[in-house]
């Protein structure tokens, strides 16, 4: 049983297998809150790793698969059969196994970004799911107690009219060329697709900023750059963006700023008030008001009513809560939805539209480069 008394859903995972950072992370996150109950895996494309890493995992033999599609089939078909499947692959390989898993009926939890092109997010976006199934897409840093609160406080009108969103999310990690299991696809088009640090962090910064303000991109101009001789997708990103209403917007993106780890952070300020939030702190949120003192928000130290519902705030204030928890958030509040009881949730979990859109920013933003700047339109591409 899960911890709040309901019986745990039964879940697959595609890709994540034996070294693959990201698979790990999910599974950690679907057991933080005991909601899902790993029993089904086709975990690497190599049929000889997918086993391997499933008996290490502990599945059932009969339940660990060389192929999704296989997977996919046989798990419709029992009765006692997966509920909702983790996608944990490569960006190439979003597609395919999501397909394949909602016209089965069967719920998918998938990494961002959506797809490696934005054809086949549109493509993914038409489907018909069998059964009502449902889609989550796991752009997780929404998951963050204070952002859930920087977003109520938006909305509230306590900044005002928002002026200036300001995004970045610098890394250091490809500063020189590097050759391992995460490295290599991400700097591959053939499966990273068209962006490289946009489409890796980039997005991140891009959904962040549009959760919290809730602000709709017409535009960006954005200047993506290759700084790693002989890599072919971008390392670093500087974006303009301008958004309906008039607000304008900031992002930059870099996996080649030498002394940044991971530097996720948002500012965004409005005719009467600002906000300041960094991942790498994420317990406490600047909020200013015109001509008053800073106020130092804290995780669980101020929250309002109508927003704490959905931040599942799980230890007392004092005590951090981080990444991996803002990960579980995510499929804690997905497990509802599966269960009929996502009503809190609505608007506030990432969706396949938030994919579509997300596909549209990193597409808009390479032509723009290529184009050698220049504003374009989200709804021109």
């Amino acid at each position: 049983m899960a911890e709040n008394g309901s019986r745990k859903i039964r879940l697959g995972m595609v890709g994540g297998g034996t070294g693959a950072f990201i698979g790990y992370v999910h599974r950690i996150a679907a057991r933080l809150d005991g909601d899902y109950e790993l029993v089904a895996g086709a975990l690497s494309s190599r049929p000889a790793v997918a086993r391997e890493s499933g008996r290490n995992l502990g599945l059932a033999a009969d339940r660990i698969y060389t192929s999704y599609e296989e997977m996919a089939k046989k798990e419709a078909a029992r009765p006692d059969g997966i509920e909702a499947v983790a996608i944990v692959t490569p960006n190439h390989m979003h597609f395919g196994p999501s397909k394949a898993f909602l016209e089965a009926g069967i719920h998918v939890i998938c990494d961002k970004p959506l797809t490696s092109s934005l054809e086949d997010a549109r493509a993914l976006q038409a489907i018909k799911p069998a059964k009502g199934a449902k889609f989550l897409l796991t752009h997780n840093y929404t998951g963050y107690p204070l952002i859930r609160q920087a977003r109520q406080m938006v909305k509230d009108g306590l900044l005002g009219k928002i002026r200036v969103v300001q995004a970045e999310y610098p890394q250091d990690w490809l500063t020189n060329e590097v050759s391992n299991k995460q490295a290599d696809w991400r700097v591959d088009p053939k499966r990273s697709g068209a962006g490289g640090a946009i489409g890796d962090i980039g997005t991140h910064a891009y959904n962040l900023a549009r959760f919290v303000t809730g602000l709709k991109t017409v535009s960006v101009n954005a200047d993506l750059s290759t700084f790693v001789r002989g890599r072919k997708l971008d390392d670093n990103v500087n974006i303009l963006l301008r958004f309906q209403g008039g607000a304008r917007g900031m992002l930059w993106a870099s996996q080649v700023a030498v002394g940044c780890e991971n530097g996720l952070q948002l500012r965004v300020y409005g005719e009467k008030a600002a906000l300041e939030w960094r991942q790498d702190n994420p317990n406490y949120m600047w909020f200013t008001e015109f001509g008053k003192p800073k106020q130092l928000l804290t995780r669980g130290g101020s929250i309002s009513g109508d927003v704490a519902p959905t931040m599942q705030v799980r230890v007392p204030s004092g005590h951090p809560e981080g990444y991996l928890e803002a990960f579980a958030t995510l499929y804690s509040q997905f497990a509802e939805v599966i269960r009929g009881n996502g009503k809190p949730y609505a608007g506030i979990l990432p969706t396949l539209d938030d994919g579509v859109e997300g596909m549209q920013f990193i597409m808009a933003s390479v032509k723009s480069s290529k184009q050698g700047g220049g504003w374009v339109k989200l709804s021109d591409v």
